[in-house]
């Protein structure tokens, strides 16, 4: 039946007059670059090790945060990344950010405080507001990625300074890899699974601002509010809204109440802006993926991770048993013209049954154009041996 829908989707591919091949999925285990190794490199192998399934690979992936620190260091962990997927023959997901982790830019985003490097009052037009005017520009961010912790301000992704920083990194840091893809044989081009863009892509998510939040810059940390984000709440996420930065840049509005219509828009155009590059300098789009979430039943926001360039990609968290009763993302498959789809962010959460792990990860790899499903994160899922045994089912 599945060589039968496989070809089916070659067919449509075809006819469609795209390049669409019938290619092998992969579950890929995240990582960050501080915990590729050698050892860890050969720890994937072991699970691979029996392995009889043609059409069912393991991979890693790993992420880098090109503002986070100098070009030479980024350069030098995919460098040390690529050869350790040569060296073990493990096909790998590079992801490359530049939204989440900035730090290593003051230059951009350092408009408050003359002692610290990079200070420059008009850094406000860099970071986001969260009102009408550079008046509203944020101090601080909070992120909740298991614990609330403090995070800088995120950047304005229309900024024209933020932009070009960004593509200043990627037309480095695209051609290492693709040169490092272009030099395989024939045999080994299948290591490089893909390259990610965006994680988790959105305004006032992963970086969100409490109520007059500069005002607690200078507090003690342990005063900040504790009440958390409401990710169903559009727009605000039931804290304060942002994106007022992003949406006057682009000059979708200037007064009234911000719109979620507006945000989404933002995101999608910074997402295809970073895709397009990609595409220019050489990354084929069955190589490319975008990563977005939803955290409200079907909210426009899943419509951003759609562009030409690129292989839509999301998170699933919720919908980890079940991709198919994700109806945002059903909706936008719907539209897609792209070979394949991925879940590029994925965890079966506080589950240590073997036949739940199975289950889940035969059902989001049950559509043959899910190129990848991505498990965060290895350090949790070593010791998880539940999870392992399931991975390891699977490739038979």
């Amino acid at each position: 039946m599945k060589t039968y829908v496989l070809m089916i989707c070659f067919l449509w591919g075809v006819m469609a007059g795209q390049r669409v091949q019938a290619a092998a999925q992969y579950v890929v285990v995240n990582m960050s670059p501080a915990e590729a190794s050698s050892l860890v490199f050969q720890q994937i192998q072991g699970l691979a090790q029996g392995k009889t399934s043609g059409q069912m690979g393991l991979g890693v992936g790993a992420i880098f945060s090109y503002l986070n620190q100098s070009r030479d260091k980024t350069m030098a962990q995919i460098q040390a990344f690529l050869a350790l997927a040569e060296l073990h023959h493990v096909p790998i997901v590079v992801q490359l950010d530049g939204e989440q982790w900035w730090g290593g830019r003051p230059d951009l985003w350092n408009w408050w405080d003359p002692d610290r490097p990079g200070f420059n009052p008009d850094n406000r037009n860099n970071v986001e507001w969260s009102g009408w005017g550079p008046e509203h520009a944020l101090k601080i961010a909070w992120r909740n990625w298991g614990r609330q912790i403090r995070v800088l301000p995120p950047p304005n992704f229309m900024s024209t300074a933020y932009r070009q920083a960004c593509h200043d990194e990627m037309r480095v840091l695209v051609p290492l890899i693709l040169d490092w893809w272009d030099q395989l044989p024939r045999d080994k081009k299948h290591l490089l699974i893909g390259i990610k863009l965006g994680w988790e892509s959105a305004l006032g998510v992963n970086s969100f601002y409490y109520p007059n939040g500069n005002a607690l810059l200078n507090q003690p940390e342990k005063d900040d509010p504790k009440t958390g984000l409401r990710a169903d709440r559009i727009p605000d996420r039931g804290v304060t809204a942002i994106g007022y930065a992003a949406i006057t840049t682009a000059q979708l509005a200037e007064t009234g109440t911000l719109k979620e219509v507006h945000q989404v828009e933002i995101i999608s155009r910074h997402l295809t802006d970073l895709c397009a590059l990609a595409s220019e300098l050489g990354v084929p789009r069955d190589r490319l993926f975008t990563h977005v979430a939803g955290w409200k039943e079907q909210e426009l926001l899943y419509n951003a991770a759609l562009n030409p360039y690129a292989c839509p990609g999301w998170s699933f968290y919720k919908y980890a048993t079940d991709p198919q009763a994700d109806r945002g993302v059903q909706r936008v498959l719907k539209k897609s013209d792209a070979p394949y789809w991925a879940a590029v962010e994925w965890l079966l959460m506080g589950q240590k049954d073997v036949t739940a792990w199975l289950n889940a990860l035969d059902r989001t790899l049950s559509d043959p154009t899910c190129r990848y499903m991505c498990i965060y994160n290895w350090r949790d899922i070593k010791n998880n041996e539940a999870a392992l045994d399931a991975i390891q089912k699977m490739l038979l």
